[in-house]
């Protein structure tokens, strides 16, 4: 007689088969009660009943697809642990909460194969991975996370990565697909740009948007590959200035991305004593260069953009106003700062810097009309048609639809209150940052931040960017190197980046930012006490950081503090991994 094991919380040893009408079903994942007769309709409940042999309670599901009677069988079976029927099934019960040694294993549906492969945790057929996975989690949780283009997504979100929906192909758009069998993920797929659109305040009769990028990058060639010719000219802030490598960065010897080895870039600069984008210079060289695209986008800049002044200057030249919102998404879905969708063509964002969803892009773009003629004939936008053949079948193949569910969640999650809050803390988190980095003595590109940045100049205290980095990655403080205005090279930057979007999910204020600062500057000056023993070399440095005794403990001490300090703050998303 096949039994039926419930997984308890989220106990990684337990599996469990749900039975309903005799077919056997194996799931993977923790199970909830969703018995309405009893639970209010989907609320989550527990029987806080102990099990024979000293086993913990379970949770149970409406996945078994059951009357409320037979719910009401199944939750009687925890108040008074035995078997039961299941409405004219003769399959008995036996409950774990994850050690398996004192119930019966369930046993698979059968079928072709081997169906060990298909139903063993991950933690069961590859240990050696699973353990991997789980140091990452541990890194994440005991680390303080200041990079500022991750975020730790929701449960919501990750759910929807491991679902059924990545097994599905739907190459094509909903209601045009190559393959059957897409009902569901056509509706899917449609609530996604339902709610993108709605996040943003968007007419539906003025802007529509594709959810099929796989990433920011792809989104962005895109829309290159849609709106110009091979060979189009382009124009992007310079990589150096916090720019984008999509933007078309290319250095005096080589096309570094794609997207200068395609299309012709021409950069524009920031001025390198203030560190603010030069607008006019921007519109000069435009003049000069005659772009089909401007790009308003940035991965490192801690001010907002002048939208009004790029659709001036992409006016005066007959281009397109492309703007990259990949950064600041969730600032501007919240409203806390200006917003490009009043003035670009197309408006481009990854889902999973500050909007907090799941790794994916956007591409939003314009529809209606874009131009009146003198005679009074309207020029309409053809955007929609072009943005997406370029996406598909132009780049990419089948769509990812579990990618595609996460965003229709996150942007969901954009419309709330509660992710207004957090959006508003992210900015002062950021802005606190910046100001305790300039009390300790620190230089800030552009003498402060209006987003969820902070560009820190470690020239005047002479401190390489790459081995700030690298201490501070030591110290369980994850951050990147990065350009700062002036620098020559790319490759040797004299910055680091810092943002505060992961610390804000985890629950850090403003108050929490001057402990932060406090273990980076205890860290940035360790770095120069071994730098004194070292040189200048960065692979002398780091074997002086392990070798050297006296400086190596220093290292794990402040280590010891920051993770300590770090594990306090709760982290969304699976306990384990």
């Amino acid at each position: 007689m096949a039994s039926v094991l419930v997984r308890s919380g989220m106990v990684p040893l337990a599996r469990s088969t749900a039975v309903a009408g005799g077919e056997a079903m194996c799931c993977l994942r923790p199970l909830y009660v969703l018995d309405k007769s009893h639970y209010g309709g989907g609320r989550s409940a527990t029987i806080n009943t102990p099990l024979p042999g000293g086993k913990r309670f379970a949770t149970i599901s409406s996945a078994f697809g059951l009357s409320s009677s037979g719910n009401r069988q199944f939750t009687e079976a925890f108040r008074q642990p035995k078997s039961v029927l299941f409405g004219g099934s003769s399959r008995s019960i036996a409950v774990s909460s994850g050690v398996l040694s004192s119930a019966t294993r369930a046993e698979p549906f059968k079928m072709s194969g081997n169906a060990k492969l298909l139903h063993e945790n991950l933690w069961e057929s590859d240990p050696e991975l699973m353990e991997m996975i789980r140091k990452e989690k541990k890194r994440q949780v005991h680390g303080l996370e200041m990079i500022a283009s991750e975020n730790f997504t929701s449960l919501s979100v990750l759910q929807c990565l491991s679902s059924c929906l990545h097994n599905k192909y739907s190459e094509g758009l909903p209601g045009q697909r190559y393959y059957g069998g897409n009902e569901y993920i056509d509706q899917i797929e449609i609530l996604a740009q339902q709610r993108a659109l709605k996040a943003y305040h968007l007419n539906p009769e003025e802007w529509g948007c594709n959810v099929q990028p796989y990433s920011g990058s792809p989104a962005n060639f895109a829309v290159y590959t849609g709106l110009i010719e091979p060979h189009g000219r382009i124009m992007g802030l310079d990589l150096p200035d916090g720019g984008h490598l999509t933007h078309g960065f290319m250095t005096a010897t080589k096309k570094i991305s794609a997207t200068s080895i395609f299309f012709e870039s021409m950069p524009y600069k920031v001025d390198p004593n203030s560190g603010l984008i030069d607008y006019d210079k921007l519109e000069e060289s435009a003049r000069n260069f005659k772009p089909k695209i401007i790009i308003a986008g940035i991965s490192c800049y801690s001010r907002c953009l002048d939208y009004k002044r790029f659709r001036q200057i992409a006016d005066a030249n007959g281009a397109y106003l492309f703007a990259d919102m990949a950064h600041i998404s969730g600032l501007v879905a919240a409203g806390v700062i200006p917003s490009p969708f009043e003035y670009a063509d197309v408006v481009s964002t990854t889902t999973h810097k500050s909007l907090r969803g799941p790794r994916a892009g956007v591409i939003f773009y314009r529809k209606g009309v874009r131009s009146v003629k003198a005679n009074g004939d309207k020029v309409m936008y053809d955007l929609e048609s072009r943005i997406n053949q370029a996406v598909f079948p132009g780049l990419q193949g089948g769509p990812h639809n579990h990618a595609i569910a996460g965003i229709a969640t996150c942007m969901l999650q954009a419309t709330t209150p509660e992710f207004r809050e957090y959006q508003e803390q992210i900015i002062r988190n950021a802005r606190a940052l910046c100001n305790g980095l300039l009390e300790k003595g620190y230089s800030i590109s552009t003498g402060g931040t209006d987003v969820h940045l902070v560009l820190v100049d470690l020239r005047p205290v002479g401190i390489t960017g790459a081995r700030a980095e690298y201490i501070l990655e030591e110290i369980s403080i994850a951050c990147n190197k990065n350009t700062v205005p002036g620098d020559k090279s790319a490759l040797n930057p004299s910055g680091i980046r810092l943002g505060t979007p992961a610390l804000t999910t985890r629950g850090l204020l403003e108050a929490n930012m001057a402990d932060v600062v406090n273990f980076i500057d205890r860290g940035l000056k360790l770095s120069l006490e071994i730098t004194a023993v070292s040189g200048p070399k960065l692979v002398d440095f780091k074997r002086v950081l392990h070798e050297d005794p006296t400086l190596n403990a220093k290292v794990q001490a402040l280590k010891n503090e920051v993770q300590a300090y770090s594990e306090k703050f709760p982290m969304p998303g699976y306990e384990d991994y």
